[in-house]
């Protein structure tokens, strides 16, 4: 398993209406248990923040990405404070 340091960072750069309409989405999904797409401006700036995303990251692109993956999940849930056997199952 690959190991992802914790301190690493990306920068990303998106527009102020994608920044607005992201924080506005993220911030109901957390009072809700699914994240919900209300309308095609939610939709499009998703798939902007994925466009930035592919344009700043180059592990999507490798031959271990799904190692690589993996281990960013684990990384993730035990920065949070989760034990693997306590991590929810990928659906």
């Amino acid at each position: 398993m690959r190991n992802i340091a914790s301190n690493e960072t990306v920068t990303l750069v998106i527009g102020k209406a994608e920044a607005l309409i992201l924080f506005e989405l993220l911030a109901n999904f957390y009072r809700q248990t699914a994240l919900q797409i209300k309308d095609d401006a939610e939709r499009l700036a998703l798939v902007r923040l994925q466009g930035a995303l592919e344009s700043t990251l180059v592990e999507p692109f490798a031959k271990a990405y799904g190692e690589i993956i993996s281990a960013a999940r684990s990384a993730l849930l035990r920065q949070w404070g989760y034990l693997p056997s306590d991590s929810p199952s990928p659906d």
